[in-house]
């Protein structure tokens, strides 16, 4: 395998993640082309399937989070409830130490599910620049156009028609194409990407700005077409222009084909979230609250692919897809799983894994609720020691009235005449 184009998306974050995934895409495609079967589509495909089953475990994990937390439910519930409109800092540090206690009851971190969807969105993001810009990361679909490319860079006055040909196509490309650099390997990278991008009315176009290079034109588009072609559709094309395109000369089996692609990635998405356990209602208004936006959003995203799938290209469709069918796959046998698993079986080991990681850092279990009771308890005598003039003048007052009802020989009545013999003498 050669060397990857240096157009690969270069963010700062995703750029690496995006590297890494590429690489691996290429490493599929390489294993494909041995076997003597070299396709895009269906290299998405497979990719996709082994992502989501490297995220295999986090997704494992996620699910068993939310387990628990609908089990715990309740008693967070009963918490929010007890402190319900308390604002002072007392109120909400005993508040915190409560709900604390419970997740350690259950031995789960309160950060449990964001570490999950921290680790798996990057990659999700970095894939989508993957599939948009495939040249960059697969070498053998590059390959497909080095021929054409070298015939192009030696045409006179090619990069005027190559800047105005994107123009005229509005051609996006990632980073975006410049032609007007000098490096002969940026240049050929940016026609790479811009042949990629281009549909099929694309290419009659190159054809009327290169006409010389008219038979290698047509030898390149012929065997990326081979590459492209998914089910009879060219990948790099919208579902909506196959439709339009083929509507008008009557081929109604590839309207029917890309028409299916924003039908199948609707369908697949929905079924992927019918599948998701739905929270129900707690009796909590800011837990039912965030219930209600997430059923909210299970229902607008299917949509949302519905009418993006139609002007996107056939590929990322087929990526949607790929990755809801999986999804769904997963998810139905995480949900038989978790029918029969034992769930205190799975606290307890929770509860196990938490004390370990404690004695490894040193903390002995009672230091951390010690800790905590001394800290609310701080809380409190701070509260009290802060009095205004006003509530200490009453708080005397309080104390005379009580000193005045003392009884005749009591403790308090002894401590009373003492006082006032003091009170005589300080006179005279």
């Amino acid at each position: 395998m050669s060397e990857m184009l240096l157009t690969a998306y270069d963010g700062m974050f995703l750029g690496p993640i995006a590297k890494i995934l590429g690489w691996l895409m290429n490493g599929i495609y390489y294993l494909m082309s041995l076997l003597h079967i070299e396709n895009v589509g269906l290299s998405i495909i497979l990719f996709t399937i082994v992502i989501y089953i490297l995220l295999f475990p986090f997704t494992y994990k996620q699910q068993k989070f939310s387990k628990l937390q609908q089990k715990m439910q309740p008693e967070l519930n009963a918490i929010n409830k007890k402190y319900q409109g308390k604002k002072d800092q007392a109120s909400m540090m005993a508040m915190q130490e409560e709900t604390q206690a419970v997740y350690e009851k259950y031995g789960v971190s309160m950060m449990g599910s964001c570490l999950q969807m921290l680790i798996q969105m990057p990659l999700l993001f970095a894939l989508y620049r993957v599939f948009m810009n495939v040249p960059a990361y697969v070498t053998g679909v590059k390959n497909n156009f080095s021929v054409l490319v070298e015939e192009i860079m030696a045409t006179g006055g090619y990069q005027e028609k190559m800047t105005k040909l994107v123009t005229d196509l509005r051609i996006l490309t990632q980073p975006a194409a410049d032609f007007t650099v000098t490096d002969p390997t940026a240049l050929s990278n940016s026609i790479v990407d811009v042949l990629y991008k281009m549909n099929s009315t694309g290419w009659d176009t190159l054809k009327e700005t290169f006409p010389q290079l008219s038979d290698t034109i047509s030898t390149t588009f012929a065997k990326v077409s081979d590459v492209n072609n998914f089910m009879w559709l060219n990948i790099s094309d919208t579902p909506w222009q196959i439709i339009r395109t083929n509507f008008e000369s009557k081929s109604y089996l590839l309207v029917f084909l890309a028409l299916m692609i924003p039908v199948l990635s609707y369908v697949s998405q929905v079924v992927n979230m019918k599948l998701i356990p739905q929270s129900s209602n707690t009796g909590n208004e800011q837990s039912d609250n965030m219930a209600r936006q997430m059923n909210m959003m299970n229902k607008t995203m299917p949509l949302f692919s519905l009418v993006m799938c139609f002007s996107v290209p056939v590929g990322l469709g087929i990526y949607w897809i790929a990755g809801a069918v999986v999804r769904s796959v997963q998810q139905f046998f995480l949900n038989k799983h978790f029918e029969k698993v034992d769930l205190e079986d799975i606290i307890k080991k929770n509860q196990e894994k938490m004390k370990k990681k404690r004695e490894k850092m040193g903390i002995a279990e009672n230091q951390i609720s010690n800790a905590a009771r001394m800290n609310t308890r701080q809380m409190v005598d701070a509260k009290k020691k802060q009095l205004t003039s006003a509530e200490k003048e009453a708080e005397l007052e309080k104390a005379n009235a009580a000193r005045s009802k003392a009884k005749a020989g009591s403790m308090s009545a002894k401590a009373n005449m003492v006082r006032e013999f003091n009170e005589r003498n300080s006179r005279k």
